[in-house]
């Protein structure tokens, strides 16, 4: 092997398909002409996509809520019984699933593909037992009582239907305060064509790395060699478009297998090509799993391997790119204690960001009144009709409480919504948000489902559960939509 006073071939072509993969000249900037020369310029990488799986997609309060994320440019996917009357209701817009939450087999792998949310709207079948249009029509406006009857049988809908769904959902929805930014044990093209090699070919350096993906995770291998000079390697993503706001975040987590040298990670906030570093050094032991985290607030900010004294440090509400690499240099001309030329390899199981205040991950509506069945001193004549009918209903209400235990003992971040009577009403009403179990009235399954989405965003939302109606003259102010945030506040289960 050619030492770093000795001059080894230098190869041109791998030279030019750097410049290629990446569309830049080292030092002087984007070149994306130069993508177009040799072989077509390449699509951006786009950060994950974050995908929320709407069960009960086609109920009063489902179709509402796939709607509102549809406007808010988030993607949908609908779980469904019936996908004719999906794609009636819903549209051909939506990616829609027929499935049964009573029927464990019909929850396959493909129905919990990348989601990273769940709002669940589904419940028993309930109708009024006159069957004529305008009576179905008062009914589920809350105008008139009739008298009602269940469809499906509740057991298997509020209870275990719910089982079914926790069983089936990924661990990854229960990492509280995370976030997956590349999952390396799902090998996919989009992987493949994010990462590329950024070796000291492009320096005159003849050191030579790649990016393998070998199923459960990517390997990080290749030969680094200080001949001409040279003396380091690295896999560096694509500028991400639009970039990647990581603000709610503390840092970046590594899970990753060594080979006892030491390595770099470097996070990049500008979109320039030859811009600011922000780096961070790390050991591994050899052929053991190790999680590495690394603080934004540790990062190093470096400039053509020369530490910035004053810089401001890095900006994680937009990061443009991030780079792995292997070096004979740490910083400032110091040489890296634990290098080696040679053979490498890094094993690269996931990235992550870690540190955000947990949210709910799964958002259950449920009903008021499921605590209410068989308490002591209750009197039922002040009751709603779904309290006096409960065994007649088939023990519904029980049930549903059961199906809340379901959720609560899950581990995943959640939000149990309780509403009262809901009805088809315009939705924009002042509501009412109480615990214990007591409140009664109605809400609008407009306002319910705006309710669904806001609580995915607010880490206060998370493992309660809140009853709410529509605020009414003579209620309490002090539980009415506080400025400080909606769950505010609410107590944690």
């Amino acid at each position: 092997m050619a030492t770093e006073n000795q001059k080894a071939p230098w190869d041109i072509s791998r030279f030019v398909k750097t410049l290629n993969y990446f569309g830049v000249i080292p030092f002087l900037g984007s070149c994306r002409w130069l993508q177009k020369l040799f072989g077509g310029e390449a699509k951006p990488p786009s950060p994950p996509s974050e995908v929320v799986l709407v069960v009960g997609a086609t109920g009063g309060v489902g179709k509402r809520v796939v709607k509102r994320l549809q406007q808010q440019g988030i993607k949908v996917r609908a779980l469904v019984r019936d996908r004719k009357r999906g794609l009636e209701i819903l549209g051909n817009k939506v990616d829609i699933i027929e499935a049964d939450l009573t029927i464990p087999e019909t929850l396959t792998p493909q129905v919990m593909q990348d989601v990273t949310a769940i709002i669940c709207c589904s419940g028993t079948r309930v109708q009024p037992v006159e069957g004529d249009t305008p009576t179905r029509e008062k009914y589920y406006q809350g105008i008139k009582f009739y008298m009602p009857e269940v469809v499906d049988i509740p057991e298997l809908v509020e209870y275990k239907g719910i089982q079914n769904l926790i069983n089936a959902t990924p661990n990854t929805l229960r990492n509280l305060g995370q976030k997956i930014l590349f999952d390396f044990t799902k090998p996919d093209a989009e992987l493949k064509a994010t990462w590329g090699a950024l070796d000291d070919v492009v320096m005159g350096g003849v050191s030579e790395s790649s990016l393998l993906l070998i199923g459960d995770a990517a390997l990080f291998t290749g030969n680094v060699s200080t001949a001409n000079s040279g003396g380091f390697v690295s896999i560096r993503t694509r500028n991400f478009e639009p970039p990647l706001d990581l603000s709610e975040f503390a840092g970046i987590e590594l899970r990753v297998k060594g080979d006892g040298k030491r390595y770099k990670f470097i996070a990049r906030s500008d979109e320039k090509w030859d811009s600011i570093g922000y780096c961070y050094s790390f050991d591994t032991v050899y052929n053991i799993p190790m999680t590495i985290r690394i603080p934004f607030k540790e990062l190093i900010p470096v400039f053509r391997a020369k530490t910035l004294k004053d810089n401001p440090g890095f900006n994680p509400q937009s990061v443009y790119a991030f780079q792995l690499m292997l070096s004979k240099f740490e910083y400032d001309g110091e040489l890296n204690p634990k290098f080696e030329p040679g053979i490498f390899k890094l094993e690269i199981e996931s990235i992550k960001a870690y540190g955000n205040a947990a949210k709910p991950r799964l958002v259950m509506v449920s009903s008021a009144g499921v605590t209410r069945p068989g308490k002591p001193g209750l009197n039922l004549d002040e009751e709603p009709p779904a309290v006096r009918m409960n065994d007649q209903l088939g023990g519904i209400l029980t049930w549903k409480l059961r199906g809340e235990d379901v959720v609560r003992s899950s581990n995943i971040p959640y939000a149990i919504i309780r509403p009262c009577a809901m009805t088809e009403e315009p939705g924009g009403e002042a509501l009412m948000l109480d615990q214990g179990d007591t409140i009664k009235g109605k809400v609008s399954r407009e306002d319910i489902a705006e309710l669904c989405i806001k609580a995915l965003n607010e880490p206060s939302a998370t493992n309660v559960t809140v009853e709410v109606k529509a605020l009414a003259n003579g209620d309490r102010p002090q539980h009415s939509e506080p400025e400080s945030g909606l769950f505010a506040t609410l107590q944690p289960d």
